[in-house]
């Protein structure tokens, strides 16, 4: 059977339905032609120069990215700018680009819920719900200890999976950790919302400076565990779950995990500037 990028999409629709995305966004088939047939799929956080390069060099002729390659309406495409030759780069191999964004983060099982079920955290609700008949559906998710986790061992444990060394921590960590809010990416504006809603710790990103002092005044515990470290735990479970999927389908395509992303930011210190 050939399978099409169309039916890559559908699958993606099946699991975290277009339909849930936030009315600013930009999801689905944003580069390519869906009755082209797929050869492989290559999945990654963000579409880089770098990951077309991968999916060339791997064979794959489909890329799915949670960010958009497209976000906002483009002027021009300027093939001299990076924007500009990662379409050009997809367009002449012949690789079409899905994204699956917020509608990826408000699904049931999404980006949040992926995160909090790695810290261990259980009975999970949406932070944020939306209106969906018959699923807990919305954006970020609140879960709970039981018994309550000690405070350092739940930023140990976070340390751990979000695989690194420190976190940034506004206000004061709590002795015992009974329930936490999650919001994969940037959520800066839910700590209150986290806060109202009973949880003893909020764990986001991007958080803003104002949020932050908010956070101190309040005494309460607001965790930036950065953008890229909050959210790349769910593109290993969207691969296995397109791979569960397509193996239901009897599908001969492979799916891949990108291989070479890496967060945009590392840490430098002890040497002076020249």
């Amino acid at each position: 059977m050939t399978v099409r990028v169309k039916d890559i999409l559908g699958c993606i629709d099946r699991l975290a339905p277009l339909a849930l995305a936030e009315s600013w966004d930009n999801v689905g088939l944003l580069v390519g032609d869906g009755e082209s047939a797929v050869s492989a799929v290559l999945v990654g956080l963000d579409p880089t120069c770098g990951l077309i390069d991968e999916a060339i060099a791997r064979g794959a002729n489909t890329v799915v990215t949670h960010h958009p390659v497209i976000f906002k309406p483009l002027s021009a495409i300027n093939t001299a700018s990076a924007e500009g030759r990662l379409l050009h780069k997809a367009l002449c191999n012949g690789i079409s680009i899905i994204a699956a964004h917020t509608n990826f983060d408000s699904a049931s099982g999404g980006v949040s819920a992926v995160l909090a079920a790695k810290l261990g955290l259980g009975e999970l609700a949406p932070l944020l719900p939306a209106s969906r008949e018959g699923e807990p559906v919305g954006l970020g998710c609140i879960g709970s200890y039981l018994p309550p986790l000690a405070g350092e061992e739940f930023l140990r444990r976070l340390r751990e999976v979000l695989q690194q060394d420190r976190v940034r921590v506004a206000g004061v960590l709590p002795e015992a950790v009974p329930q936490v809010a999650i919001c994969g990416g940037s959520g800066s504006e839910f700590a209150a919302l986290a806060r109202d809603q009973g949880a003893a710790v909020y764990l986001s990103a991007e958080i803003k400076h104002s949020t932050a002092i908010w956070a101190v005044e309040n005494r309460y515990c607001v965790i930036d565990g950065g953008h890229y470290a909050t959210e790349k735990p769910a593109v290993a479970e969207l691969v296995a779950r397109l791979r569960s999927a397509a193996a239901g389908r009897h599908w001969q395509v492979e799916i891949f995990e990108s291989a070479t992303e890496r967060p945009p930011f590392q840490e430098l210190g002890g040497v002076n500037p020249q």
